[in-house]
């Protein structure tokens, strides 16, 4: 009985190696730039201070922006945090205020 157990556990420990060794898969290519046309800074700008000067923009849609927009790596512009911000003084909503000050607070670094 142990005899057969161990052949049946060595027969399938070279299963596992057989395809380790000999059916390699693929490596995938990403293409992460598609190509199009590149975004300027002005396109950017303009693109999220329409997106948070919409009429129609509910608490749901400000923090979705404001994630997606900090989640750039970059120090949105004063116009940008102007139109967020009075968003969020259209909603009444404080927290997201200070959620957004904050944010800024963080990406800007400590004034020296």
């Amino acid at each position: 009985m142990f005899r057969a157990a161990v052949r049946l556990s060595v027969s399938g420990a070279r299963s596992l190696t057989w395809t380790r060794l000999g059916c390699t898969a693929p490596l995938a290519q990403r293409c992460y730039s598609h190509g199009g046309k590149q975004e300027t800074d002005e396109e950017f700008d303009a693109r999220w201070v329409n997106y948070f000067n919409k009429a129609d923009i509910d608490a749901w849609e400000l923090r979705k922006g404001m994630n997606t927009l900090i989640g750039y790596d970059l120090v949105p512009e004063p116009k940008i945090l102007d139109a967020a911000l009075r968003a969020c003084r259209g909603l009444d909503d404080l927290a997201s205020a200070i959620r957004i000050l904050e944010a800024v607070k963080v990406r800007g670094g400590r004034n020296k």
